[in-house]
């Protein structure tokens, strides 16, 4: 499988770079970097959806729970025995 490479140059703190170099190596610092851009871009993309969907769940709630009552006496038909 072929994966389009995108060469890039980056300027990282002092302390940065030489962490990088410890934990992955000289030879593998791309994959390493990657790796990581790639995880935090997920993180923020799933906080960004947890956000819209909490922020829908809030617009919507109210209307959500006046259906429920507005339906309530038609769920528990049959219920009595219960």
């Amino acid at each position: 499988m072929h994966i389009d490479n995108v060469r890039m140059n980056i300027t990282l703190p002092r302390e940065v770079a030489d962490a990088l170099n410890r934990m992955a190596g000289p030879r593998k610092r791309s994959r390493f970097i990657a790796e990581a851009v790639l995880e935090r871009i997920n993180r923020e993309q799933k906080e960004a959806l947890e956000l819209a969907l909490e922020e829908g769940y809030r617009v919507n709630g109210e209307e959500a729970l006046a259906i429920s009552e507005e339906f309530e006496s038609v769920d528990l038909e049959g219920w009595g025995e219960y």
